[in-house]
């Protein structure tokens, strides 16, 4: 039978439309038997599918990651630049030779306003050597060793700096509280003219500090009753607990003092 119909169908166009009927018949049967295929493809594909798109978004999550701490290292940069840059400026503005130190360590004692820096006695650090920043006077070295130092802040309690209004060259001296960003002119007078907003400038009384560098501004009068001197706060321009850049003023005249008396001591000693 199947030879026979090989033969008509080779040399007739009779079994045309059975074939067509029967094609018709079986695509049902064609496609039931297809569905465990196209059902396992479509499921390897849905999970292949979630797969890439996890993987995808992992990925962009990665890279959202290392652009947001690219962009904080140059905002970091940016802001250390800008700092480095005023500390330059701070240069130009002053007739004394300086170096650049870097904080690196602080007091953990409450009580002390005091902060190490990277520069030592073989950069030729000396005790009582002046600091400023960029915004005004920050202190003075108080101990050297090899490759570091210890600053105290001016606004330690134990600190004080001959100051000088700048309005009417009214000459006070400035301590410390103990209190961050804070100081407080000693003896003041009731008929001190003196008012809020003043700004305070380094007298140069002493010798340490340089002259007319910026102490701090006025921010508190108080009068306080029975009292015979009036309370009078002072806020520092220095940034004291934020500056990490630190400019140290190179005194020759007061390094070749502090030598001397140094060599004298020890020549006492012996």
């Amino acid at each position: 039978m199947s030879l026979v119909l090989i033969n008509v169908d080779y040399l007739s166009g009779w079994l045309e439309q059975p074939r067509s009927t029967l094609t018709l018949l079986l695509t049902p049967v064609v496609l039931a038997a297809d569905l465990p295929r196209r059902g396992v493809n479509s499921l390897t594909s849905f999970f292949s599918s979630k797969e890439d798109t996890r993987e995808r978004i992992l990925s962009l999550e990665n890279t959202v990651e290392n652009l947001q701490i690219k962009s904080r290292k140059m905002e970091a940069l940016l802001a250390e630049n800008k700092k480095l840059r005023d500390l330059l400026d701070a240069t130009i503005r002053l007739d004394y030779k300086v170096r650049v130190a870097e904080v690196i360590g602080v007091n953990p004692d409450p009580e002390r306003q005091v902060v190490v820096i990277d520069q030592g006695a073989e950069d030729g650090v000396f005790v009582g050597q002046a600091i400023l920043d960029s915004s005004g006077v920050m202190g003075q070295v108080i101990a050297v060793s090899g490759y570091s130092s210890q600053v105290l802040l001016i606004s330690d309690q134990n600190h004080s700096i001959p100051v000088q209004l700048l309005r009417n060259d009214l000459r006070l001296i400035a301590q410390g509280t103990g209190i961050d960003q804070q100081l407080e002119l000693r003896d003041v007078k009731y008929t001190a003219d003196i008012h809020v907003g003043d700004l305070l400038f380094s007298s140069g009384l002493g010798d340490r500090f340089p002259v007319g560098y910026s102490v701090g501004v006025v921010e508190q009068v108080v009068f306080e009753p029975r009292k015979s001197f009036i309370r009078v706060i002072v806020k520092p321009t220095a940034k004291l607990h934020r500056s990490r850049w630190m400019l140290l003023v190179l005194n020759e005249d007061k390094r070749a003092k502090v030598s001397a008396k140094s060599d004298a001591g020890n020549d006492s000693n012996e």
